[in-house]
């Protein structure tokens, strides 16, 4: 993986090598997203969670249930089988948690909701257009909001939905004219810039990433017209926003856009990527095996950078045999959410001996660390 000459603002360029220490393996768990200290993740159509404070040794400890979700019948039969979960994308594809433990989640054709009294999420939308988002974001002040992804080859107008009423209604917050985006691949909250980033694609100028604010009434086009601005994957920190890019026809990269507007090529990627996280001093993308001319690859990659400009291919894992228009590409998904702790989950699916397994490490630097361009993680009241 090769570095560019992207300077570190906060002061000396300074090179910290990550190294990853594993200290648990779990079977059947994938992760969804961090809130502070507990990681959260499904079995299924079971939501768990895990203490950071047990981590340390995370071999012998069990994921506490919290709620759970009851989708049609079948569907408690295919969850069960690890093939036919893939087969039919089941379980739990996207959690974001509001400030009293509200949740609000994405399952296949709908949202659904679990206040932070009950045990049982219930549905409050019903998808008509694709099968879910890849994303739900939230706002300080309870907003929440979730982009359509949907095939849209006619390339039909496109909406965000939100929520002012912690998940139980939903309204569209915002229109993409028909013929300007395919779809939304995500939204990410600035904690920094106290805004929203909107990433769309596929093609030409419906690659964008806009700044929003937190109400949607602004929006801004930040980067667009080209592959290089297609992404899913962002992670907002304290010297601007890295992206990493997920097109199929050039090569991948990650990018760095500062404060100032201005964008850099920062590092190379192995193939395309849709998942990013950071710990609490490190940033991480990984990148996955999508057949084209440009990538190649049939290796899930790992990367990972102490101080946004060294990266690090961190690790590899090969791709299974079963066919990937059916049973999904291979991929390393990571979690959303704010991650306060030194801990780096990530959930492998389609790959060879790791298939749907959750690997937790204990992320280390080297003694040389002592300034970061991404800055310290900051926490949701900061």
């Amino acid at each position: 993986m090769s570095a560019g000459a992207h300077q570190n603002e906060l002061g000396a360029a300074t090179h910290s090598a990550i190294g990853l220490r594993k200290i648990a393996v779990w079977h059947g768990i994938r992760v969804l997203a961090w809130d502070g200290d507990v990681l959260y993740g499904c079995r299924g159509y079971e939501l768990a969670r895990v203490q950071s404070a047990h981590l340390q040794h995370a071999e012998h400890t069990a994921w506490e249930t919290v709620a759970s979700f009851s989708p049609a019948w079948w569907r408690n039969v295919t969850s069960r089988s690890r093939i036919a979960y893939r087969l039919v994308r089941d379980g739990f594809h996207a959690l974001a948690l509001l400030d009293d433990k509200t949740m609000i989640a994405a399952v296949p054709g709908a949202i659904v909701a679990r206040p932070a009294s009950s045990k049982q999420f219930h549905l409050t939308h019903r998808i008509l257009r694709g099968t879910r988002p890849l994303h739900i974001t939230t706002v300080p002040g309870g907003n929440i909001y979730w982009g359509e992804y949907f095939d849209n080859r006619v390339r039909a107008e496109v909406h965000i939905h939100a929520s002012t009423d912690r998940g139980q209604t939903w309204h569209v917050a915002h229109t993409f004219p028909a013929g300007t985006i395919r779809h939304v691949h995500n939204i990410v909250y600035d904690r920094w810039a106290d805004c929203l980033w909107i990433l769309t694609g596929d093609e030409g100028s419906e690659c964008k990433v806009l700044r929003a604010s937190c109400d949607l009434r602004s929006i801004e086009t930040a980067l667009s017209g080209n592959q290089q601005a297609r992404a899913v994957a962002a992670i907002p920190a304290q010297d601007g926003l890295y992206l990493s890019t997920d097109t199929p026809s050039e090569q991948n990269h990650v990018l760095h856009l500062d404060r100032t507007g201005r964008v850099e090529q920062i590092a190379d990627l192995a193939s395309s990527s849709i998942f990013g996280c950071r710990t609490a001093h490190a940033l991480f993308f990984s990148s996955m095996v999508e057949p084209s001319a440009v990538n190649s690859t049939k290796q899930v990659h790992l990367a990972g950078s102490a101080d946004g400009r060294n990266w690090q291919t961190l690790a590899r894992w090969d791709k299974d045999v079963l066919p990937m228009r059916y049973f999904q590409y291979g991929n390393a998904i990571l979690p959303d959410g704010n991650n306060m702790t030194k801990y780096l989950a990530a959930t492998t699916i389609a790959v060879k001996r790791d298939d749907l397994v959750t690997t937790l490490w204990e992320v280390g630097l080297n003694a040389s660390e002592n300034s970061r361009a991404c800055g310290p993680a900051k926490s949701p009241s900061a």
